[in-house]
């Protein structure tokens, strides 16, 4: 038998050599490879005494000769093939340990291996009489087997060409992202539009205890050739496994938190979301009672919901959260060891995350028969600077920090969407209506008399009066919204007439 042992990697190589030449297989190597197995001692063709050509062009030319294309892609049940080997006097190779240039980690035209994916491929094609490793963590099951049966059984073969042509895919697929991404030139891509192309390879990072539903199996993957999320550097404490609907929601709620971090009043935010809409939201200093405000703003809906709090978690927040109905998950930057000893006592079900800042992710997908919908995931773009004040009377300086806030919150709630706030509470929340007049009808039941003197948000405009009166009649003082309705002079004029402030964005945010 024979083995190509041609490595970047060599991890695990010098005991794998060493172990094959006990099996009396032959060995020929190239490059680096060949350097590592001679300062090893072990005993080795270089590819150049094979080929009777020498590596040329820096490296770039070693492998790619029909001496050794041709030993790995013989078919040897067919004569035909035999006889071509024969006439030109190649030997056939058996074995192919190769794995790639790291493009991933330093990508660079030169890290874009040729001779490594070619013979790769061309081993996996073959795998009916040629066995391909890719991975070093393959190395002890190959020598076990050889050992044991002098040969790698066809089961074997079939599992190691598969991994090898998801190793290539994976490689090629880094390499297409760097080009999109401007990598090849100066400079970034031509434009912000989306290519006409993505290449999309995933791996599954976790097991979840099931989907949306028990009866549906569901478990979290992650990109292969991208930065890693920042659920890859979650660390859970307590509580069961987590669910789709943990991760879906608590990711709704993390990202909120922090964005409203970005408010200048924020220096604490604490986030409640249950059903992907929040349900208590609040800002504030003190990160105990920002807590306290944002589950009083809604504590039925609470009940089984996502806590996320941007502030440290000790044991005198612990108190307050057992104190108040159970939460299905809770998520912070820092969890002291005495909470989570008291959750551990009091919450056993509550599964308790330590989590970095929320990851920025361009692009968001959502799948639909045969395919996806992709976009640029939506982001506040225009901020109080860019706001135009369209009324009369114009907000306080109270006023514009609860402005900001319902609107961050709205922007981030099921359309269509009314939020209110007043003083850095969230105080009422409308989602998920056919119509505005409705979801203003329910964020003003839940506020309850509280968004007085507050500010109301719309995600999209006031298509006509009768939106801009039911915000108007829970009490509040100050309305913001995108505008652009053919109606926008009868919106400001009834503002007006009610004496409402009101502030236009000129930036929609549904959320379906």
């Amino acid at each position: 038998m024979r083995a190509l042992l041609s490595v970047y990697d060599k991890t695990g190589l010098i005991d794998l050599a060493n172990e094959l030449s006990e099996l009396g297989i032959e060995i020929i190597s190239s490059g680096g490879t060949s350097v590592a197995l001679a300062s090893a001692g072990v005993k080795h063709l270089e590819v150049a005494d094979v080929t009777g050509a020498p590596e040329m062009l820096g490296g770039r030319v070693k492998t790619l000769h029909p001496k050794i294309h041709g030993g790995i892609l013989a078919d040897r049940s067919k004569a035909e093939h035999l006889s071509d080997i024969e006439a030109q006097g190649i030997d056939l190779i058996d074995l192919v340990v190769c794995n790639l240039y790291p493009f991933k980690s330093d990508p660079s035209i030169e890290m874009i291996d040729v001779g490594g994916p070619t013979m790769v491929r061309a081993a996996a094609k073959n795998h009916d009489h040629v066995g391909v490793v890719v991975d070093p963590a393959d190395y002890p099951l190959v020598v076990e087997e050889l050992r044991v049966s002098g040969e790698l059984s066809h089961e074997t073969r079939l599992r190691l060409a598969r991994k090898a042509f998801a190793h290539t895919s994976e490689y090629d697929r880094a390499i297409v992202a760097w080009f999109d991404g401007g990598g090849a030139s100066e400079g970034s891509a031509v434009d912000d539009a989306l290519p006409e192309r993505i290449n999309i390879s995933l791996e599954r990072a976790g097991e979840l205890r099931y989907g949306e539903n028990p009866h549906q199996h569901g478990a979290r993957y992650r990109f292969v050739n991208g930065p890693k999320g920042f659920w890859d550097g979650v660390v859970q404490h307590g509580g069961r496994e987590l669910s789709y609907l943990n991760l879906f929601d608590g990711e709704a709620a993390w990202r909120l938190a922090y964005e409203l971090l970005e408010l200048n009043a924020a220096s604490n935010a604490v986030v409640i979301v249950k059903h992907a809409n929040p349900c208590g939201v609040a800002i504030g200093d003190d990160v105990l009672a920002t807590y306290q405000r944002a589950f009083d703003a809604d504590p039925l809906s609470a009940f089984g919901g996502i806590v996320a709090l941007t502030g440290d978690v000790n044991l005198e927040i612990a108190t307050a959260i057992v104190a108040n109905p159970l939460a299905d998950v809770l998520i912070a930057p820092h969890i002291t060891d005495d909470a989570l000893a008291l959750f551990a006592q009091k919450r056993k079900n509550m599964r308790s995350l330590v989590a970095p800042r929320p990851t920025d992710e361009p692009l968001a997908f959502r799948q639909i028969a045969g395919g996806f919908l992709i976009q640029n995931r939506d982001r506040f773009v225009a901020s109080r600077k860019d706001f135009e004040v369209v009324t009369t009377r114009e907000p306080s300086e109270s006023e514009w920090l609860d402005l900001e806030l319902a609107w961050r919150v709205c922007g981030r709630t099921s359309s269509n969407a009314i939020v209110f706030a007043r003083e850095g509470q969230v105080v009422g929340v409308g989602c998920g209506q056919q119509n505005r007049v409705d979801a203003a009808g329910l964020a003003a039941k839940k506020a309850n008399g509280r968004a007085v003197g507050g500010a109301g948000a719309s995600d999209a405009f006031f298509p006509f009066r009768d939106g801009l009166d039911a915000v108007a009649d829970a009490g509040v003082s100050v309305v913001v919204q995108p505008g652009g309705s053919l109606r926008d002079k009868d919106i400001i004029d009834a503002a007006n007439e009610r004496n409402i402030a009101m502030v236009l964005t000129g930036e929609r945010h549904f959320r379906h």
